[in-house]
């Protein structure tokens, strides 16, 4: 008599067990799910209602892309291992710089383009990228993870003070309109040309109003009090609870508006092209392009930690298919109004956090960002939530981003490589140039400025070649495994 033994990645648990442990992958990755729409729909300055369609289709899509990167589909799409699919950081900082170049929906339409471009490229060159690992190592990974952390940080501060740092002034119109006055006034009577001296401004009220920060640095207080004092699954999801907490702060406070919440449909189906057909810029597309290879070496890294988490070998076959589902989740992202997609490394710490290793709970917790996605009061429930609060959570969540890399870097071996030192500090340096110069591109050729205001583009590239120049190509899978394991903060 024989038994067949079921490997644990393909074990189906009981629907009830299924569920709660699908729930509580989507409530780990829930605040970082919905960080990436918020964050653009607003550089974008769209309404609240098509912010919150943004929210609803990214959720839709994250769920929908999790089944095919979970069941597979066909031999070509889908890892089939336990992963859950989300918005990646990494694609926030060109997506901004697209933002701000083109505000409204013609941006909107402009940025799916890219995407859609960037994830068709994606699928035909993933079984290329599945085999660049070792231009990847921890040096040049944890570089890049730390400068997302750091771009993102100033989001997060400008979430807490009420809005970007130019908003800190307003011009005095008033005082304005007076030194024109006078300007004419003696420009005509001494027969000479109008001059005028600096424009007057005034501190705006609304920028680091004292109740929202207090807001704010309550929400931070309360998620590291989560963290300190909370066990297992409550710490795990503190920065959702602190959100959630900041929110009732805000309700009581009178900050928290739903209107838009009870004109909210209670259901409805996230359609294609809503906000009208993209549009394709080429340097757009080849900088999401950029985009995706690095997330796909990221996501190279999580599939072989997860092999490692959960003792299921994988050859570079799977690798490509797992990566391949990248770059379609990524044009499905673009063609349902939302953004790139990879595998969300809190999940993967999840797995082996619980040392449940099925990937039918992922499964599951694919058909509950499914539902989530269409039920619009969530997403409009999201979008009401107050940037102060969201401010607080955003130190948290994007300075994990930093600290991660930083953990990353870590393990590089400095002493013995000298080298690895200017590795690190030269491509932080060249991200950092668009942060302290944000105008530094006014002289260049205009296509470029997407590619060349995104510090995360440049760290990645700096990064890459002055790991080539110093240390070849040499190949390092275990560190970027090892590296890929401690990533469990974006």
């Amino acid at each position: 008599m024989t038994t067949s033994t079921v490997d644990p990645v393909d074990e189906r648990l009981p629907t009830p067990r299924l569920a709660a442990l699908g729930l509580q992958h989507v409530l780990v990755m829930y605040a970082g799910a919905i960080a990436v729409p918020l964050i653009v729909g607003r550089a974008l300055k769209l309404s609240p209602e098509q912010v919150a369609l943004l929210i609803s289709a990214d959720l839709f899509c994250c769920g929908l892309v999790t089944l095919v990167q979970s069941l597979g589909l066909t031999r070509w799409f889908g890892i089939k291992l336990p992963v859950m699919m989300g918005v990646t950081f990494a694609a926030v900082g060109p997506m901004v710089a697209f933002a701000n170049a083109m505000p409204g929906v013609d941006g909107a339409r402009a940025i799916f383009g890219a995407i859609i471009g960037a994830g068709v490229i994606a699928m035909l060159i993933a079984p290329v990228v599945s085999k660049l690992l070792r231009f990847f190592p921890p040096v040049v990974t944890g570089t890049i993870i730390a400068i997302i952390g750091i771009s993102l940080m100033r989001v997060g501060v400008g979430w807490a003070m009420g809005g970007p740092a130019f908003l800190a002034q307003r011009t005095d119109v008033p005082k304005l309109v007076e030194m024109v006055d006078k300007a004419k006034a003696t420009a005509a009577a001494a027969s000479a040309p109008i001059t005028l001296g600096p424009i007057p401004m005034v501190n705006n009220p609304a920028y680091g109003a004292l109740d929202n920060l207090a807001v704010a640095a309550a929400v931070l207080v309360f998620i590291l009090l989560l963290v300190k004092y909370g066990r297992g699954f409550v710490a795990n999801i503190s920065v959702l609870l602190g959100i959630v907490a900041g929110c009732a702060v805000a309700m009581a406070m009178g900050k928290m508006n739903f209107d838009k919440v009870g004109k909210a449909h209670w259901f409805d189906v996230v359609t294609p092209f809503a906000f009208g057909m993209p549009t394709f810029d080429i340097v757009m597309i080849l900088t999401m392009t950029l985009v995706m290879i690095v997330v796909m070496i990221e996501s190279t890294g999580m599939f072989l930690a997860l092999s490692d988490i959960t003792g299921k070998k994988i050859g570079q076959a799977e690798l490509a298919a797992g990566l391949r589902t990248d770059g379609l989740g990524t044009l499905l992202g673009g063609i349902f109004n939302t953004f790139p997609y990879t595998s969300f490394s809190q999940n993967v710490g999840l797995v082996g956090v619980t040392g449940v290793k099925s990937r039918w709970v992922c499964v599951a917790g694919g058909l509950i960002m499914i539902v989530l996605g269409m039920i619009p009061k969530m997403a409009a429930f999201v979008e009401a939530i107050p940037t102060f609060v969201l401010g607080g959570a955003g130190l948290v969540m994007f300075g994990m981003v930093a600290a991660t890399g930083i953990r990353i870097l870590s393990s590089v071996d400095y002493k013995g490589n000298r080298n690895n030192l200017y590795i690190v500090a030269l491509a932080i340096g060249v991200g950092l140039i668009p942060l302290v110069a944000p105008r530094w591109t006014q002289q260049m050729a205009h296509g470029l400025h997407p590619l060349l205001e995104s510090g995360i583009l440049l760290t990645a590239v700096a990064a890459v070649l002055l790991n080539l120049f110093f240390n070849g190509s040499r190949g390092d899978a275990v560190g970027a495994v090892e590296a890929a394991k401690a990533a469990e903060a974006h």
